[in-house]
């Protein structure tokens, strides 16, 4: 075992460094964040001036959107300082990480001052392009044996991606130690790569956006014909190239593309890295993107316009309707290999755009291995983690076809390097292929390196059909005793079918398993209830139908939360409404650090009907010790706030302090090893003597506490923050929330909470305004739809 890192320092409070330090302190590790004096400083001003840069950084990461920190209480493990008192703290730290100016002057001068002051400590240089070898210049040997650079992408938060470039000269130690942090403590995905400009990631992904840059002057088209194609139908982002380019800023690009153009002399598509006339211009005007709110779109009061690249002038936003309509049809196709061909083989502009473009990227990464990296999976690895690609250049190119794309490409006098024409002589059907990867350097296959906590359900599920199967859901044997249970409804949400799996999984489980995991797969975990089922019976006044929705789901939420075996959730993205009134009902959840999560059913004019009312309060009370005699308001006043304010943890850290999940419950900083460490969690909690919990029943504050919060709703209302409506909602919260009206403060069983819960949802369905709302929520929401 390898000395572990357990303290930070961050030079360079910009908005890497200081996104670079929020990350650190989500894992749980104290940071240091030092930035420079202010230039304008007086003699003699207080500690607190001179660090004033850094702590401004951590005041923007509080206020950032999307959010730097978990939970701004993370915020509290930010110690801040200044370059110039606060070094030698700095230097006691296990690592250092440098996020300072591109310059390498200024580098090597904050080197300097560093070298006599590291001792052990490593350093680690978080630069986009600067060479280890021209950094290290002058550094004594210890200084080199404990240097390398770690590059994070932007934000660091949301990015898996993390560059590691090692020196000749730096110790396998500090590999190791620095390889474990990135991976184990961050949740990050490592690339290595070679001191080469731009490193992998960079360097690929510039190529591929100037080369549509430089193919839509060349064919005519418009920045909402090229996003159009080269978003979802190329298996890249929404935000496709233009509006990529407006996040990431039109300045930091230009200063990658010109590092490219200047240092890349040798590189066989130099020319693609010339910055076009307009793109100059832009930055002169500060058309920059977001960070200037107008780049190659801009938000008006009219809606979203774009930028005339010969004009400079904005125009409403338009493109080939064609185009368009075509590129939308793409989208839809789930598969990426079936959308790529597709999108390929498309007739006129879209397949020929599209194929160019994958072409010369596919053809760029071949020529790049042995150069910037060892191997194709490196390149792969970068361009899905860094650039959100749904698969990197060697991946599509499997997915085209090897043989008939290789062919293709030599056809129309694409540049491929002779490893490949190699590969393909030697009748080799893919680069991947059953466990292994074909090495372009060796000319050969060689198994894949792989994480065995890195799986799918895909991959971990046993036998060849499932355990049980209906319409919405599925149940699979995950081996160890484990039964994974997944929902295969639409958006995955919660419908007849998946109760009935829920239940009939967990009376399988308690038969012939030792436990239970509830996973599932697609964008996000569950967004509830299937509104359009309650649409539907609600506007036919169907309200039998409607309490036998209500009373099952309630139903099968507490058959879960007494099952006889461990049941453990797995949520991850959106889990919302019935999605977070599953994880109630779990024994304990592993989450993914990307979870957002809350009841925000009064967004659609109801409340949750899945037990959520009390499970969220029975978990707020669960630690107060039986036969304490305490004044449970408070408790009961915070809950109804998250409740009738629809409070969304935008975190799985979150989640914890708002109550949502217990602090036990468990984090995946890795969404691709959350399923392995929820199956861990459950074997854990099957085989360490599991009973199922015994039901309690709370004394509740009834007519007073309905009274005390009926006073925050009227205020809300009558200052104008809450409509009749909203006020509607609210109060039959607070009469769940309080047991019920008609007493005063007495023990409220799950039972009454249960009856109480069902009744205000079905009253609620029964008002227009409800109806309405519901109505309006479906026609802006697709996924929600039937």
């Amino acid at each position: 075992m390898n000395k572990p890192i357990r303290r930070v320092a961050v030079l360079g409070a910009g908005v890497m460094g200081a996104g670079i330090a929020a990350h650190i302190a989500n894992a749980g590790l104290p940071v240091l964040l030092l930035d420079i004096v202010p230039p304008d400083i007086k003699d003699g001003a207080k500690k607190s001036e001179r660090n004033a840069f850094a702590a401004g950084a951590v005041k923007k990461m509080l206020k950032s959107k999307p959010a730097a920190f978990f939970n701004k209480s993370h915020a509290a493990l930010v110690e801040v300082g200044n370059l110039e008192d606060d070094l030698e703290k700095a230097a006691e730290c296990d690592l250092i990480i440098e996020a300072i100016i591109e310059r390498l002057d200024i580098k090597r001068g904050l080197f300097a001052k560093l070298q006599p002051l590291l001792g052990e400590s490593i350093l680690a240089s978080n630069t986009s392009g600067l060479r280890i070898e021209d950094m290290l210049e002058g550094m004594n040997q210890e200084f080199k044996e404990n240097f390398l650079v770690m590059h994070f992408f932007n934000p660091p938060r949301y990015m898996k991606l993390l560059e590691l470039v090692a020196a000749p000269e730096t110790s396998k130690e500090t590999v190791a130690r620095v390889e474990f942090f990135g991976k184990e403590k961050l949740g990050k995905g490592i690339v290595w790569a070679k001191d080469k400009p731009n490193f992998v990631a960079n360097r690929v992904g510039t190529q591929s956006l100037m080369a549509t840059v430089h193919l839509m002057i060349k064919e005519g088209l418009v920045p909402e014909d090229v996003d159009a194609i080269t978003g979802v139908p190329m298996g890249h982002p929404k935000s496709a190239t233009f509006r990529t380019v407006d996040l990431v800023g039109l300045d930091t690009l230009a200063h990658v593309v010109k590092n490219c153009h200047d240092v890349l002399v040798d590189d066989e598509d130099r020319e693609l890295f010339e910055t076009p006339s307009f793109i100059s211009a832009m930055i002169e005007k500060k058309l920059l993107g977001g960070k200037t709110r107008q780049g190659f779109y801009k938000k008006s009061k009219a809606g979203i316009q774009t930028l005339d690249l010969e004009t400079l002038e904005y125009r409403e936003k338009g493109g080939d309707p064609d185009i368009k309509k075509a590129c939308k049809k793409l989208n839809k196709i789930p598969k990426i290999e079936e959308r790529l061909r597709a999108t390929v083989a498309t007739e006129g502009t879209i397949g020929k755009f599209s194929w160019t473009l994958l072409s010369r990227a596919m053809s760029y990464a071949a020529r790049r291995v042995g150069e910037i990296c060892d191997d194709i999976v490196a390149i792969d690895n970068g361009m899905c983690w860094g650039y959100n690609w749904e698969l990197g250049p060697f991946q599509t190119w499997d997915a085209l076809g090897f043989a008939e794309t290789y062919d293709r490409m030599v056809k129309e006098g694409v540049s491929l390097p002779d490893s490949v024409k190699k590969m393909r002589e030697s009748g080799a059907t893919g680069f991947y292929k059953d466990g292994e990867v074909y090495d372009l350097l060796s000319g050969k296959y060689v198994p894949a390196v792989v994480d065995e906590r890195e799986v799918s359900l895909t991959v971990l599920r046993r036998g060849e059909s499932a355990v049980l199967s209906n319409a919405g859901a599925e149940a699979w044997d995950l081996g160890d005793g484990v039964l994974g249970l997944t929902f295969k409804s639409k958006s995955n949400s919660i419908d007849a079918d998946v109760i009935g799996m829920l239940n009939d999984a967990t009376e399988k489980a308690e038969q012939e398993f030792s436990s239970m995991v509830i996973t599932n797969q697609g964008d996000n975990f569950c967004v509830g209830a299937n509104l359009f089922l309650v649409v539907m019976a609600a506007g036919a006044g169907k309200w039998d139908e409607l309490r036998g929705m209500v009373e099952n789901y309630q139903a099968v939420t507490q058959r879960i939360k007494y099952s006889t075996i461990p049941v453990v959730a797995a949520p991850y993205g959106m889990t919302l409404g019935g999605g977070l009134e599953l994880c109630f009902a779990c024994d304990s959840v592993q989450a993914a650090a990307e979870t957002y999560s809350g009841l925000v059913e009064v967004g659609v004019g109801l409340l949750p009907g899945g037990a959520g009312n009390m499970n969220m309060l029975w978990r707020a009370l669960e630690g107060v010790p039986q036969g304490t005699d305490i004044d449970v308001s408070a408790f009961v006043a915070q809950t109804f706030k998250n409740i009738a304010m629809a409070n969304v943890a935008t975190s799985a850290n979150e989640a914890k302090e708002f109550g949502y999940f217990r602090h036990s419950d468990g984090v995946s900083f890795d969404r691709s090893r959350q399923l392995w460490e929820a199956k861990q969690r459950a074997i854990g909690l099957a085989k360490s003597g599991y009973h199922a919990p015994v039901p309690r029943a709370y004394k509740l504050p009834g007519d007073s506490g309905i009274a005390t919060i009926g006073m925050l709703i009227d205020s809300m209302r009558n200052g104008g923050f809450a409509s009749e409506h909203d006020a509607l909602i609210s109060g039959k919260v607070a009469e769940v929330l309080c047991g019920g009206k008609g007493g005063a403060s007495h023990k409220v069983t799950e039972t009454e909470m249960l009856e109480l819960e069902a009744e205000a949802f079905l009253s609620l369905c029964g008002e227009k305004k409800s109806q309405e709302r519901m109505q309006h929520m479906l026609m802006k929401n697709k996924p929600l739809r039937n």
